[in-house]
């Protein structure tokens, strides 16, 4: 696979109408592009019009970038024990789901939630029972991506094994895959800083994941250290996975076909452009 076969894009604004989406990653020079379909910040979501989701389609079909990934907003937990936020959050995946349908975007990536210290068993049980009951409430047909999570307290789903078992939960789990972030993965303990540690990464993925599962990566160097716990992206190259690690990730068959969506920071140092270009100088 040549370097312009790759499908790379950014997370892009839907400020002023979700169709500007589709331009500003074409400006930026994207393949592919992830979104918020609403406010990620608030309970409440804006009604698209017709006539803005016509004008998405449409651009969206002209431009051919496709996959496009929606992201689910950061409020909802649904492994939340508290039933308060927990009902909220099945309402939002099930909003989502269905405005999804209307976009005719494929899939949407969702945070798997923190416990608040009740345990993982309970956890597992809320997430599992918020997905199968968003399923049987919506129309929409996309598929849910479970990202992978750095192991921060409570959280859920950050070994391989434990996303695994979560859809071993879910009856209708033809509909699940899975992003891999890939500060995510170092944060919990996956090695990516080399070609020997990211095949050992795979080995163990291939053992407890089925490969065909696996739709997007989030491509995010880590502020933090192998096995931190620390969920802090940064620029590529710039942490601890580092130029040589993702020159690997890269070379590696199983990630160079699948999309590659960057999360990285914006600041003084570099901008979406800057890590653009250098994922893409990587990957030649």
């Amino acid at each position: 696979m040549n370097i312009n076969q790759i499908k790379c894009g950014l997370h892009v604004s839907i400020s002023n109408g979700i169709n500007l989406a589709v331009d500003r990653a074409k400006e930026k020079t994207c393949n592919t592009f992830q979104i918020f379909t609403s406010n990620p910040r608030s309970w409440r979501s804006r009604t698209l019009q017709i006539n803005e989701i016509i004008k998405f389609n449409k651009k969206l079909h002209e431009s051919g970038m496709k996959p496009v990934f929606s992201h689910i907003p950061y409020l909802p937990n649904f492994s939340s024990p508290n039933m308060i936020v927990y009902r909220k959050s099945v309402k939002s995946l099930v909003e989502e789901l269905n405005r999804c349908n209307r976009l005719d975007i494929s899939y949407i990536v969702i945070h798997l939630g923190s416990h608040l210290g009740k345990g993982r068993r309970i956890g597992l049980k809320k997430l599992t029972n918020a997905i199968t009951t968003a399923f049987n409430s919506s129309n929409g047909k996309a598929i849910l991506l479970l990202e992978n999570t750095a192991g921060t307290k409570n959280s859920m789903g950050s070994t391989f094994r434990e996303i695994q078992e979560i859809i071993d939960q879910i009856s209708d789990n033809h509909r699940l895959g899975i992003c891999f972030d890939t500060c995510h993965a170092f944060a919990a303990g996956y090695d990516l800083r080399n070609t020997t540690s990211i095949g050992e990464t795979i080995d163990r993925l291939e053992e407890e994941i089925d490969l065909e599962r696996l739709k997007v990566v989030h491509a995010n160097d880590s502020k933090g250290k192998l096995a931190s716990h620390i969920d802090r992206h940064e620029h590529i190259g710039k942490g601890y996975i580092g130029n040589n690690g993702f020159r690997s990730i890269l070379h590696t068959d199983i990630f160079r076909k699948l999309p590659i969506i960057l999360e990285t920071p914006i600041d003084s140092q570099n901008d979406d452009s800057k890590n653009l270009a250098q994922i893409r100088k990587l990957a030649k």
